[in-house]
């Protein structure tokens, strides 16, 4: 007769002991290496976008006009020169641009950023080199269509900065409709190398200076819906609008730089400029990751 073999009663208990401290230990293996993967992934993505969105906004504040430089703490509110803020409380950052596509031409630039003094005169500015069909023609595909040098305006280097008022941040008109202010709208004439004001007056009494910079907009980042519950807001770039013909960024045009932001916070020391921007995740609680950039 043949014998047949079987598991004993202890084999048994053995094997369900076993089966049971790797099924225990596994899932909280595999558990600890999915959530591993999550948090591996959700770090990945805010160090990237974080990035983007420092380099985004660095690059573009990187050709601003300096002195232009405000903050707010909401559209509508008074603007204040970033030289003179404190405190976090701030949500809106705004800054004259300027126009560096066109300085960068195409075989050479289309706007010279000298003028003539010498072959100008209180009606005319004469600035060699310069091509004013072109400039108008790249502010129009710029803008879509919407804007062209009629909307443009010089900064003189050198000249006298009133921020606020110079560059018609608080709505107020009067100094830039008469030449006074800082920024001096300017059109063009039948010769391409010349500017005439645009605001219906001449350059009477306003010191001209040799060297300028041309923008036909400013910029502005926007900390925006912020929610108080998750701390967290979206931040929107704003561009295509003219403060000195008494534009609000609300005017221009606008893209989400990114969302899920937690700080935006910026500082000036002299011409100097650092900004800060937090992320957090929604899938990872209280996770958060900063990126800062200096901007000369």
């Amino acid at each position: 007769m043949k014998k047949r073999t079987a598991f004993t009663m202890i084999e048994l208990i053995f094997v369900i002991i076993v089966m049971g401290i790797i099924g225990k230990f596994g899932i909280e293996f595999l558990a600890q290496a999915y959530k591993s993967f999550i948090f591996s992934s959700v770090n990945n993505t805010l160090q990237q976008n974080s990035a983007i969105a420092v380099e985004f906004i660095g690059s573009r504040l990187q050709y601003r006009i300096k002195d232009s430089t405000i903050v707010r703490t909401a559209s509508g509110a008074t603007p204040i020169p970033i030289a003179n803020a404190s405190g976090d409380s701030f949500k809106v950052l705004e800054w004259v641009a300027t126009d560096i596509d066109n300085f960068r031409g195409d075989s050479a630039p289309n706007w010279s950023g000298i003028i003539d003094l010498d072959a100008s005169n209180k009606t005319t500015l004469n600035s060699p080199g310069t091509d004013t069909t072109k400039i108008n023609t790249l502010i129009d595909t710029l803008s879509y269509g919407d804007r062209g040098i009629v909307d443009a305006a010089l900064y003189f280097v050198g000249s006298n900065n009133d921020v606020v008022n110079g560059y018609g941040w608080n709505g107020d008109l009067i100094k830039v409709n008469a030449q006074e202010g800082t920024i001096h709208p300017i059109k063009a004439t039948t010769n391409v190398d010349e500017f005439q004001s645009s605001t219906g007056t001449d350059f009477t009494g306003i010191d001209i200076y040799e060297y300028y910079k041309l923008a036909w907009t400013a910029n502005a980042v926007v900390m925006e819906d912020y929610n108080t519950t998750t701390k967290m807001g979206r931040l929107t770039f704003y561009y295509d609008y003219q403060p000195w013909k008494g534009d609000n960024y609300l005017d221009g045009k606008s893209a989400t730089i990114m969302e899920n932001v937690s700080t935006f916070q910026f500082m000036s020391i002299s011409s100097i400029m650092k900004i800060q921007v937090c992320v957090k995740s929604d899938l990872v609680e209280e996770y958060s990751l900063c990126k800062e950039k200096t901007i000369f």
